[in-house]
This record gives C-alpha cells, sequence and structure tokens, in this order.
C-alpha cells in the first residue's frame, strides 16, 4: 500500500491503491486506525489486478486465500496473478486445488493447462486443456 495519498499513474489516472490511503480519514477514532477488511483486501487485490499489478495483488490475495481458503473467486485469481507474474509453481499449485474442489471450474481446467505449457509440459497439458474445452462446448486442439 502507498503512503503517498496522490498517488497517480504516469497517464494520469489514479494509482489504485490511492483509496487505501483515505481510509485512514475514517479511522476508529483519535489514534485508533481503521483495520481494513478481508473484503476490503479482496476489492484492493482486484483492483491492482486489473491495473496490472500482478505482484502487489498475489500478496494481497496470499493472504486472503489464507483467510478464506474455502472461497474460489480469491483463489483462482491468486493463480491469475500468479500466472501473469510468471510465478508458474505457484499458480499450478493454487490451480490444482481450486480443481479438486470444484471440479467443474472450467477456467481453471484451462489456465492449469496454459501454466503446464508455459513449464514446457505440453503432454501433461493436454487433458487439461480437453476437458476445458468440453466444458465451454468448444472442440479441442490437439496441437
Amino acid at each position: 500500500m502507498s503512503n503517498e495519498f496522490n498517488d497517480y499513474r504516469a497517464n494520469g489516472e489514479v494509482a489504485p491503491d490511492r483509496w487505501a490511503s483515505a481510509l485512514h480519514l475514517f479511522d476508529n477514532g483519535a489514534g485508533v486506525p481503521h483495520e481494513e477488511t478481508t473484503v476490503e483486501r479482496w476489492e484492493r487485490a482486484r483492483l491492482l489486478f486489473e491495473a496490472k499489478d500482478y505482484i502487489s495483488a498475489a500478496r494481497l490475495l496470499a493472504a486472503v486465500v489464507e483467510e478464506v481458503p474455502e472461497q474460489t473467486g480469491p483463489r483462482l485469481l491468486l493463480a491469475r496473478a500468479y500466472y501473469h507474474s510468471a510465478q508458474l509453481g505457484r499458480a499450478e499449485e493454487q490451480l490444482r486445488k481450486v480443481v479438486e474442489r470444484d471440479p467443474v471450474e472450467h477456467y481453471a481446467h484451462l489456465l492449469l493447462g496454459r501454466t503446464l505449457e508455459r513449464q514446457g509440459r505440453d503432454e501433461e497439458a493436454r487433458p487439461w486443456l480437453r476437458m476445458a474445452a468440453a466444458f465451454s462446448g468448444e472442440v479441442a486442439d490437439d496441437h
């Protein structure tokens, strides 16, 4: 989180975590800072992800996933943040947990297949990509 209330991106837009600095405007009384809730951390992580700050999003999402391990959304977004920041082993680990808990989560199958491909594990990726294609009603591309 930035300590600069006036953070702006190079294009003039407000930095995605700027609002978090504003939380201190609503402290719980004199000298008692507002403690960010899990939902607020989740929202801030989504903003960071949308701003393509995948490493910061992943750090925040890892804490959210630890707090609510049963939730698929944060874990899937964590896997995506890991994937986009080239932390492929971590992405694979999270995606396997998503698929284990929710075997019909089609995007997890697709991203797991793509993650394995990026690691040069094409043979291992094929079944995941075929499953994702079947879930979406597409014809699988068998490379």
